[in-house]
Parts: C-alpha cells; structure tokens; sequence
C-alpha cells in the first residue's frame, strides 16, 4: 500500500493506493501548526477506518506547498508508518522535462498534475486547470515538456477576500448558478465567482492555445476540489478530481529505490 499526500494551502488531501489503484481519499484541514503526532494518530485512525492495515503502508509519498510542515511529515512517516517519506521536489524523476526559467520554483503539486496528466494521455499536447486555493493552469507539449502555467486566486479564496475586504458581503456557498444576473446578494456573488472563473478559463485556455500550440490539438484537463462544478461547462474534454495523487504515484514509481526502514524512533513534531 502507498500513502500519498498533496499538502496544500487549506487542506491536505490523501489517498490511499491498493494494488496501483486509488481505493481511499480524505481531506484534512492544514492550516495553522500541526505536529507529526496529530498527522500520524490522524492518518493511521483514517486507514483503519476504511478497514486496511497501517502496518502495510509501504511507501509515503508528499507533494507540498507548504514548507512549515514538512518537519512534521517527515516526522510523521518515520514515526506511524516507519518509512522515509519521498517527497516531490526538484531533481527527482518526473518523465517531463522542466522548461521553466527556474525549476525549482514549480510547486509540486503542479508537476504531480502535469505528471498525471501526461501518465493519463501520453504524447498528447495538454493545459491542465487545477482549482485548489489558487487556480492553476500548466501547460505540457507533447506529454513530455512542461512549459509553465498562470496562477490565479481561487474561488474560495476570492470569495474568502470579498468577505475579509467589504462590510457588508456575507460568506456563501459555492455552487453553479441558475442565472448568470444574480437576483439577490447572494445569488450576485455566487454568480461572479462561477462566471468570473469560468470566462477566465475559457479565454486563458483559447489564448495559449494560439500562442503555443498553433494549430495542433490540445487536450484540456479539470482538476481540484471545485473541478465537479465546471463538469457541464464544456471547459474541459478531461476532469480528474485525484490528478495530482496519481502523478504523485507515478512519480514515486520512477525514483522508487530500495524502501528505506528506519526502527521508530521518538522525535517532536
């Protein structure tokens, strides 16, 4: 069985792979501090509570965003499950080729989408939408070049913002709208954020396909928490809410060496 944990700004969304498939998913807030021994008891209780082995985790593999806490993973997967976590990070095995003027400021969850994606539809020229805290879109030619990407707010951050910035503009739900001119205040924002996301996307898409792609095909893939809203939109030939634990598998596939075992020891989280 392998771990894999895409550690983000809002939450840390994991799975579970069983066999090569992905058989458990679950979230968990990562904002604020967290120890090794709240993310180990957390992960352990979640395992069991799907009915598998803790004992059986074979591998631990993070992508992450969020530098504070890698200690505390480290910690964590040396402690719960007594493995090396591998995390994805510059100089490991991908299968693309970085074009970016500095690699090493990709975030990881964006190679493990760009990384799934081309794993997903090999050889095909791809933009991959990924909606989390920021919305990101990353571009791959030929399912083996990584060209880089926009980033944007998301839309629970925008409407986060509007809330945190006005003094009257209330917290709400978000969903796909039933009219595009909202009747009501809530109906307003709702509306503009599912618009706003949605014209942003089609038009950012249709322009990297002039600027890069010219005339050849391009697939566009959907990924992230808020990719199911966008399923009816006709953005997106490809949605794929687990994406980034996929490419994150993948990629833990190529550089797998020799698993590293360590006899647990006691460390702060």
């Amino acid at each position: 069985m392998i771990l894999a944990l895409d550690v983000g700004n809002s939450h840390i969304f994991g799975g579970l792979f069983v066999k090569d498939e992905l058989q458990v998913r679950f979230r968990r807030n990562s904002k604020g501090e967290m120890t090794s021994d709240e993310l180990g008891v957390f992960l352990r209780a979640v395992i069991r509570e799907w009915g598998f082995d803790p004992v059986k985790v074979k591998d631990v593999a993070v992508c992450s965003v969020v530098p504070e806490h890698h200690h505390a993973i480290q910690n964590c997967s040396l402690k719960y499950f007594q493995k090396e976590p591998f995390f994805l990070r510059a100089g490991v095995k991908t299968g693309l080729k970085i074009l970016c003027r500095n690699p090493a400021e990709v975030g990881a969850d964006r190679i493990a989408a760009a990384v799934g994606a081309a794993v997903l539809h090999p050889g095909k020229n791809l933009i991959v939408t990924d909606f989390g805290t920021a919305t990101t879109l990353d571009v791959i030619r030929s399912g083996s070049e990584y060209l880089g990407g926009l980033i944007m707010p998301g839309l629970r951050t925008a409407m986060e913002s509007l809330v945190e910035r006005t003094a009257k503009l209330p917290p709400v739900e978000i969903v796909v709208p039933d009219n595009m001119v909202g009747r009501g205040t809530v109906e307003s924002i709702q509306s503009g954020l599912y618009y706003g996301h949605y014209f942003a996307i089609r038009e950012m898409m249709a322009h990297i396909r002039k600027q890069e792609f010219a005339q050849e095909p391009v697939l566009c893939m959907g990924t992230g928490g808020f990719s199911r809203l966008f399923e009816n939109a006709g953005l997106f030939d490809d949605i794929q809410a687990d994406l980034v634990l996929q490419g994150l598998y993948h990629t833990l596939q190529l550089n797998r060496t020799e698993p590293k075992t360590r006899r647990k020891t006691q460390v702060g989280g």
